[in-house]
């Protein structure tokens, strides 16, 4: 599950960078330093992808808010990783409902960081989908 958490610990950073939240995964022991993970390369999404994405981050976000206090009040590292792994595996049962894998998960989230068009597609996607809602 190692290879998971970290996929899915990077899609928190995504995801916290699109809402303005601080990510739960700053919280977290590095495992590896960013020399040595070759990410993938990012991807141009349909917009289905982008909008099972766009519900995969709500959700996403939710759990980092409802983890992060927990991570902030542990007294040991052994303690914040063990809450870091339960979030993580609720991440990513989270993201598989949405119909996404990780893998897909993190390749949008690059490329919603690097495309500031397919940002703001999300974005537009995000105020329909809450006005529907």
């Amino acid at each position: 599950m190692q290879r998971s958490k970290t996929a899915i610990l990077s899609a928190v950073l995504a995801v916290a960078a699109l809402s303005g939240t601080p990510a739960l995964a700053q919280n977290a022991p590095a495992t590896q330093s960013p020399q040595t993970q070759a990410a993938p390369p990012a991807i141009q999404p349909s917009d289905q992808q982008l909008q099972r994405f766009a519900s995969a981050s709500q959700k996403v976000s939710g759990v980092v808010d409802e983890y992060r206090p927990k991570v902030d009040a542990a007294k040991s590292d052994a303690a914040k990783q063990k809450i870091v792994q339960e979030a993580d595996a609720k991440m990513v049962k989270l993201v598989q409902a949405d119909g996404l894998s990780v893998e897909e998960f993190n390749g949008i989230g690059r490329a919603v960081q690097q495309d500031p068009q397919l940002k703001q597609r999300l974005m537009s996607m995000g105020k329909a989908g809450a006005a529907v809602q």
